[in-house]
């Protein structure tokens, strides 16, 4: 029975790979958002999905942790 549950379990992440989880699928026009620093450009996906979200320019000074968290909560205020 566990053999039978490991292979039903690597079949099903087969199948969920081979789906191609292409984050472009879920791409939104990119924003630009003003912050005290300068203006972050943002690639932001679908409300479901902002965990993608990240900065695609920052400004300098601005780290791009900083401007991924920018995106993030820009992303959260379109849910």
């Amino acid at each position: 029975m566990t053999i039978v549950k490991i292979t039903a379990i690597a079949m099903f992440a087969f199948v969920l790979s081979a789906c191609g989880l292409d984050p472009r699928n879920y791409e939104t026009a990119p924003v630009q958002v003003e912050t005290s620093k300068g203006t972050v450009t943002c690639q932001l996906y679908t409300p479901d999905t902002i965990v993608w979200d990240q900065a695609i320019t920052v400004p300098a000074g601005m780290s791009i942790q900083e401007g991924d968290a920018v995106c993030k909560a820009e992303g959260a205020k379109g849910q």
